[in-house]
């Protein structure tokens, strides 16, 4: 008789993501006896609950001690926990965009994909070993190829399409990584790539490189972030406003894992280098790319093309502290944006109206409280004082000082600076004292009500308490 090589604890690691792949299918099970009428509310309602059971399961561990599981392939401890919990809340928000936008038909099956997608980034959080980080990816990926093209138009099709395409590219340099990787190594363990003795090895520098540009398609750094607004302006709003997080942030917990944990002594500051110049490039660009978009989602996906440059910073140097600070930014940033787009929802009918900031013209006169929650919103985003998002980026400027980039300081002031005008043009348009009224539909959704109220609070709450938990280091053995 062969003896089962895993304990009860592998399995609990895990759990979570178990819990919401069984949810998956429980909506569709749900579906199949489900009348031809069928309510969206009840898909809805099954992957919030499940998503909610797994972040409470998940968030019963974070003060046990870190396990390493399946031999080495997923480590459960503070850094993955946080990080899990912030993909489940993103998750939550963004499936409660479906009670607003979306046919109620294909609200199932929609429901499913985005769980699915959020397992694949769940696993990404704790993966410590290469086969484990691709096999998140491609869970994470596929789902979503499938959620861009849900909406019933042509650029839904052509942004699933173009994403489909594109990310099998930046899968592939991924991939090739990898496998050079491995070959220099001898082990798909990421604590294998410590070695010292692979600082002196050409694959494990072209290996590295390829995998770091994966990664930087992934996050939508500059120069691989030309999919991104197009992919966010058509793929339907719940799914857009999924993307904005999940998926940055299972990618910087790869990033973060590999930068801190997995370099080969002396190697780290050359190998990881052009990736910082890349994120501070991207706080320019990201900003600049802002300031001419019309639509509300191609403006706030140039604006996580920056946002996403900020929290990158904030791990230069694999300080404790920048980690810290980084998942302080992270969960700012998911506050920050799935606030904004439920209150895009709000303004959208089926055809998602609201996506034009044409549609936010006069706000202030005809829905007061969600002008007021958007230009807080906005504010933060802009790191305007006092909120979180200005908090979060005094918090990076002092660790990329302290630990000798202050370039990466310097790049982060003038995005800054730059993006304050593309923040206040949608905020003045909102305030115009005699704007013509805006005729389109007008949601008035619970889930969406409820999703931006909670954001607004979690804002507010991480602005006069900024909470940054203490054991959040990467590890990968």
């Amino acid at each position: 008789m062969i003896a089962n090589p895993f304990t009860a604890q592998d399995w609990n690691a895990v759990a979570p993501l178990f819990i919401v792949g069984f949810t998956a299918l429980a909506v569709l099970l749900t579906d199949l006896v489900a009348p031809k009428q069928p309510s969206r509310y009840v898909p809805v309602g099954i992957g919030i609950a499940g998503l909610a059971a797994a972040g409470i399961y998940a968030g019963s561990q974070y003060f046990a001690p870190a396990h390493d599981a399946f031999g080495g392939g997923f480590i459960l401890g503070g850094f993955s926990i946080v990080l899990q919990a912030i993909i489940v809340v993103a998750a939550i928000f963004s499936l409660g965009l479906y009670g607003t936008i979306g046919r109620a038909q294909g609200v199932a099956g929609a429901t499913a994909l985005l769980l699915w997608s959020t397992s694949g980034a769940m696993l990404m959080a704790g993966a410590a070993n290469l086969m484990t980080i691709f096999l998140g990816l491609e869970l994470l990926s596929l789902a979503l190829y499938c959620l861009c093209g849900l909406a019933d138009r042509p650029a839904s099709r052509e942004s699933a399409l173009k994403y489909l395409i594109l990310s099998s590219t930046a899968s592939g340099f991924l991939l090739f990584g990898m496998a050079l990787l491995f070959g220099t190594s001898g082990s798909v363990a990421l604590s294998a790539l410590s070695s010292p003795a692979l600082a002196s090895n050409a694959l494990y520098w072209v290996g590295g490189g390829l995998f770091l540009a994966g990664l930087a398609f992934k996050l939508s750094l500059v120069p691989f972030h030309v999919w991104s607004p197009d992919v966010y302006e058509g793929a339907p709003l719940p799914v857009t406003a999924f993307m904005s997080v999940v998926t940055k942030a299972a990618t910087v917990a790869v990033f973060a894992r590999f930068a801190y944990a997995a370099i080969a002594p002396g190697a780290s500051a050359a190998i990881l280098l052009p990736f910082y110049v890349i994120a501070g490039i991207s706080m320019i660009a990201g900003n600049l790319g802002m300031l001419a978009q019309t639509d509300m989602k191609r403006l706030l996906a140039y604006s996580g093309i920056a946002q996403i440059g900020y929290i990158v910073a904030a791990l230069a140097g694999a300080s404790a502290l920048g980690v810290r600070y980084a998942i302080y930014y992270l969960a700012a940033y998911a506050f920050m944006n799935l606030g904004a787009f439920a209150t895009v929802a709000l303004l959208s009918g089926e055809n998602e109206e609201g996506s034009r900031i044409a549609s936010f013209q006069g706000l202030a006169q005809r829905r007061p409280f969600l002008a007021a929650a958007m230009t807080f919103f906005l504010l933060a985003l802009a790191g305007f004082p006092p909120t979180a998002g200005f908090l979060g980026k005094i918090l990076i400027l002092s660790t990329n000082v302290s630990t000798g980039y202050p370039w990466l300081a310097g790049l982060l002031v003038a995005g800054t600076a730059i993006s304050l005008y593309a923040y206040f043009k949608v905020i003045r348009l909102m305030y115009e004292p005699h704007a013509r009224p805006y005729a389109g539909a007008s949601a008035r959704a619970p889930l969406a009500y409820l999703s931006l109220a909670i954001c607004l609070a979690a804002l507010l709450v991480m602005t006069f308490y900024p909470l940054t938990p203490s054991n959040v280091l990467p590890l990968a053995k």
